[in-house]
């Protein structure tokens, strides 16, 4: 059983940036999910896919995970560059696609 630890990235619904300052800890699925054949639902009899742990520290997720025993992968964070405009920008007379009503 082997564990993934990230950092998630922000909700692209919203402009804050939170929950995506901790580290996630999730475990990979042991088996493939199966199809239930009286009513069709997708399920799983492995329980560890429900567990998601969050550290405030990429170190605090490894040392849980080497505490326990949990092979584990980590994906390296992404840092989003930011794009700096002015608001005075947008009624620029040079813009690409000018700008109308």
């Amino acid at each position: 059983m082997t564990a993934r630890i990230y950092r998630p990235a922000r909700n692209a619904m919203q402009s804050g940036k939170g929950k995506s300052k901790n580290w996630v800890l999730v475990h990979e699925p042991a088996a493939p999910r199966d199809i239930e054949p009286l009513m069709g639902y997708t399920g799983s009899g492995d329980m560890r896919q429900q567990i998601k742990l969050s550290f405030d520290s990429l170190e605090a997720a490894e040392a849980y995970a080497q505490r326990y025993g949990i092979a584990y992968t980590v994906q390296p964070a992404h840092e989003p560059t930011p794009k700096r405009q002015s608001y005075t920008d947008n009624f620029r007379a040079d813009r690409k696609t000018p700008w109308t009503h």
